[in-house]
């Protein structure tokens, strides 16, 4: 997604220009490429695939919109699971329309986990719920911090739910420390992923991840969190940014690998 300008193809001629080794997908573009497609096309340039996002919005009330979200979420294992790659991304989903009941949208995650899970078990796909910052807890994720997020995957076995820690959404939070030794000791950690907290935020908040190095952030100090809790797997960078999908993909993609090197290496 951040350079989401790049077709697939653009993408992996890049990364292995760059010694980039792996990427993470959003599912629309592959479902466009093709999904077999996509994944012959990665593994043909030996890339991991090292997540695919998004599956989740389980907050619905409505019997068949739950039901929608469950099957969507089916195929989105199925196709993280012909991509190769172990994590599926999930953004729980915000508050149904006219509801103010957080509780009860938590638990309607909580029981959408409890069909899901063994079916991600059995395709070899962990689900990694994906707290995010307050601020989108309305419209798209009710579950918005780390201990908030491990009191949902405690409920499952580890090798079916565990937690994504994104700095981006996590920053602020003094408890985030702590919530993430607590993820590591369980073998929760899923995926850490950066992005620079910026400001002002755009209209609509959405897309204004900024870049490495730009922001607020200390990408060195929440890196050493996730290595002290014994994560050891990717790191990813997921930046939402209209001014850098603007610019040219190659240069972007060079541009975010020398930040990752200057600031989180």
């Amino acid at each position: 997604m951040t350079v989401k300008q790049l077709s697939l193809p653009e993408l992996a001629d890049s990364c292995l220009e760059l010694g980039v080794p792996g990427v993470g997908l959003w599912r629309a573009p592959v479902q466009e490429y093709g999904v077999e497609a996509a994944a012959k096309l990665l593994r043909d340039a030996g890339l991991a695939v090292t997540t695919l996002c998004r599956g989740g919005f389980f907050t619905a009330i409505d019997p068949a919109e739950r039901a929608a979200a469950l099957a969507d979420n089916r195929r989105a294992i199925d196709e993280a699971a012909t991509l190769g790659t172990d994590t599926l991304v999930l953004v729980s989903g915000g508050l149904p329309a006219g509801s103010k009941d957080l509780y009860g949208a938590r638990e309607r995650i909580a029981d959408a986990l409890t069909e899901l899970g063994p079916y991600a078990e059995k395709h070899g796909v962990r689900l990694a719920i994906e707290p995010l910052h307050p601020m989108y807890a309305a419209d798209r994720c009710v579950v918005s911090t780390l201990t908030q997020a491990l009191d949902l995957a405690e409920r499952f076995p580890a090798h079916q739910v565990g937690v994504a820690v994104d700095t981006y959404h996590i920053w602020w939070d003094d408890n985030a420390p702590a919530q993430i030794a607590r993820a590591g000791a369980g073998g929760r950690i899923h995926t850490f992923q950066l992005a620079d907290w910026t400001t002002p935020l755009p209209e609509g908040v959405l897309n204004g991840r900024g870049q490495i190095g730009d922001g607020s952030i200390d990408m060195r100090e929440w890196r050493t969190y996730v290595e002290a809790a014994g994560y050891t797997g990717p790191i990813e960078v997921e930046l939402f940014n209209d001014a850098l999908w603007a610019r040219d993909g190659r240069e972007v993609l060079a541009e975010t690998a020398a930040r990752f090197v200057e600031h989180a290496a």
